[in-house]
């Protein structure tokens, strides 16, 4: 394991600007780690607890130690993220991700209604895109079951993701609608992520790197999987955007676009953004740039609580 004194030497705490708000929050904190083997990135969400934030430290220091595996595939197809915007909002949106083809729109958000969710996904559907959406666990089954029925009303899903919290919910959702459901938080927030696939309740594997704990950890996961994975962002930066890319790069298949375009909600990034070329982006890790690192550098007393993060999670990295 990495000295954790050598870990945080490597350490740079970076504030990104959003675009919109997305997961309640309009500036992304993220530590990177300028590590031997690359650069690494620690992001678990302000709210989590050291011992879930210790599998985004574990993906971190394994892609600034270790190197990258060899992917398989040159480029990854990759979806469009629309987050819970008035669907008038859509285009523009949607215009950030040339060539994209799908696009995952957010449901089920507070302070929303079902007809919001409706007319944003007709807003995707407006422009060609295939829609599949994401309720982040915010529906009950029987709001999942209503939701699916108004959500189809005038066209097809890809799949729903996560309409509900809980695996026995996922399976009961699934059950009882057309529409393929496909598995994230009960994955990467899980004790056994396989504990979902071998209940029956999902259509879809999302998988992200950092929640799981690296590039490596995520591929020995899906090859236990034997139903599609998609891998997605978990709003990283350009860094982590590079190790999803490469995970993805890695599987041996891969039947659906992938969520690693979320840099497009990003003002400014750690590196130059990468611009879709027909809606795909190249299976490669990035190098940040220096400059940007010094100009998105969050203040003296974010770098300490980061700091201090690290310290708690360390000892609980597996």
């Amino acid at each position: 394991m990495a000295d954790l004194a050598d870990i945080l030497d490597r350490l740079h705490v970076v504030a990104l600007p959003m675009r919109v708000r997305f997961r309640g929050i309009t500036t992304r904190e993220v530590a990177l780690i300028d590590g031997p083997a690359g650069w690494g990135e620690f992001g678990p969400f302000l709210e989590y607890e050291p011992p879930e934030a210790a599998h985004w430290l574990a993906s971190g220091v394994a892609a600034a130690y270790r190197p990258m595996p060899e992917v398989r595939r040159a480029r990854i197809p990759i979806n469009a993220t629309v987050p819970a915007v008035a669907a008038d909002a859509v285009p523009d949106v949607l215009a950030r991700f040339p060539g994209a083809r799908t696009a995952k729109v957010k449901v089920a958000e507070p302070g929303q209604t079902l007809a919001d969710d409706v007319a944003r996904v007709n807003a995707v559907r407006a422009a060609g895109l295939t829609a599949r959406v994401d309720a982040n666990g915010g529906w009950t089954v029987e709001q999942a079951v209503a939701a699916a029925q108004a959500l189809t009303a005038d066209g097809a899903l890809e799949y729903l993701e996560q309409p509900c919290r809980t695996v026995p919910e996922l399976a009961e959702v699934r059950r009882r609608v057309d529409v393929p459901v496909a598995a994230d938080e009960s994955i990467r927030k899980a004790d056994d992520p396989l504990h979902v696939v071998r209940s029956g309740a999902a259509d879809v594997a999302v998988l992200k790197v950092a929640p799981l704990g690296g590039v490596q950890t995520m591929l020995d996961i899906a090859a236990q999987i034997d139903i599609p994975v998609v891998v997605s962002s978990a709003l990283d930066t350009a860094v982590g955007i590079g190790a999803g890319l490469v995970a993805a790069g890695c599987l041996p298949r891969l039947e659906h676009a992938c969520g690693l375009g979320t840099g497009s909600l990003f003002v400014d990034d750690v590196a130059e953004p990468r611009t879709p070329v027909d809606g795909y982006l190249p299976a490669a890790a990035v190098t940040p740039d220096p400059a940007r690192i010094t100009a998105l550098a969050a203040s003296d007393d974010r770098r300490q609580w980061w700091i201090d993060r690290v310290r708690a999670c360390y000892p609980l990295m597996s």
